[in-house]
């Protein structure tokens, strides 16, 4: 706030993300422990932005899998929840999630939410 900045997009984690039933995916049984303080954190930050009405922010989760892939192109944008395919996988390149957020940075299209990206 001091230094002026208006927007601010975090890269946060699948964790954050909603899978029904009013649950975050890192209160799931099968959350990686490697990765919940990770996801507990991310919550925590998302706590902190969601009480700051004056900033305009944006937090950018991948899929609940993210990893190096061919770059496909195509890929589903959500807000809040988890996406998952017929399978119910949630897959998402580190190319496409990066392909994602630049379009998000330069449209700014989900202010004050939670959008997440998945094939």
């Amino acid at each position: 706030r001091a230094a002026g900045i208006k927007r601010v997009i975090v890269v946060g984690g699948a964790g954050s993300l909603e899978i029904g039933g009013g649950k975050q995916l890192v209160d799931s049984p099968d959350f990686p422990a490697a990765y919940k303080s990770y996801a507990l954190a991310h919550r925590d930050a998302l706590a902190v932005l969601r009480d700051a009405p004056d900033i305009d922010w944006t937090f950018f989760a991948p899929a609940a899998e993210i990893g190096p892939s061919d770059k496909v192109g195509k890929f589903r944008v959500g807000a809040r929840k988890l996406i998952t395919d017929a399978a119910g996988r949630s897959a998402i390149s580190y190319a496409d999630y990066a392909d994602a957020f630049v379009s998000e940075i330069e449209a700014g299209s989900h202010p004050k939410e939670i959008v997440t990206v998945a094939y």
